[in-house]
């Protein structure tokens, strides 16, 4: 891993993103994490000396610019940049206001481009690097009541590939890991409003969850983390344009 010296992973302060920061730290990267708010990037930073959290907003791109600045003055430029801050809510499609829409594919879609543009010429210039997209097993298939998200992470993976096809002669990769229910704070949210909604008990709702996964279990926030270490690293020089499914055979 001594070819990637810095890396960025937004949405840091929790779940797959502080995960994936882990992985990278213990592999001898310096790592800038990044979110709203503070309390729980500080938390994760204070676990790993390489780990560094700074406060930005995804779908701000002067906020977005100036944390490339303070964070590349301070350690030098992103190698390896991960866009992996995410939201998600839930309901059907005729009750889906507009503000919820627009509020999903600003963070998980406008946030992903916004997150990797700064990276793009230098990392051409540079004739190396590594972008990674967290999107989802729903940006590869449709699920029922989560219109915005499946539409966001789909046009993620669109991003994933287009940026593929216009790097793919300079030498950085660009690729997306599609995790299926991955056991997350975020998860638990989800949990809980099926709780809310159906009446349902808590282990009946998240059994639900358990049962999408053919292995018959939830995914763990370290195998998608061990999942982006590979991509990021020198021996996955040949990889790019690719979507990658982490869902105990979900999808294919």
């Amino acid at each position: 891993m001594t070819a990637s010296r810095h890396a960025l992973v937004t949405g840091g302060g929790s779940g797959v993103g502080a995960a994936i920061a882990m992985a990278l730290a213990e592999a001898g990267i310096d790592v800038t994490i990044c979110g709203r708010r503070a309390e729980p990037l500080e938390k994760v930073a204070a676990s790993h000396a390489r780990i560094h959290a700074m406060t930005a907003d995804v779908t701000d791109e002067a906020s977005v610019q100036a944390l490339y600045e303070a964070a590349e003055a301070a350690r030098g430029a992103f190698d390896i940049v991960i866009a992996n801050a995410g939201i998600a809510t839930s309901a059907p499609a005729h009750r889906t206001s507009l503000d919820d829409w627009n509020r999903t594919v600003q963070v998980n879609m406008t946030g992903a481009f916004l997150t990797v543009k700064p990276a793009l010429s230098p990392m051409a210039r540079r004739g190396s690097g590594r972008i990674l997209f967290v999107a989802s097993v729903a940006g590869l298939k449709g699920y029922a009541y989560v219109a915005p998200y499946v539409a966001s992470k789909h046009g993620v993976i669109g991003l994933m590939r287009a940026l593929s096809a216009e790097l793919v002669k300079t030498g950085v990769t660009v690729n997306a890991i599609c995790p299926g229910y991955v056991e997350t704070d975020m998860l638990e949210e989800s949990i809980e409003r099926v709780v809310e909604k159906t009446g349902r008990s808590h282990e009946e709702a998240r059994r639900g969850f358990v049962e999408a996964n053919p292995h018959g279990r939830l995914v763990q926030p370290r195998e998608v983390a061990a999942a982006a270490l590979w991509l990021v690293s020198p021996e996955a020089a040949s990889v790019t344009g690719q979507s990658i499914s982490i869902s105990g055979g979900e999808t294919w």
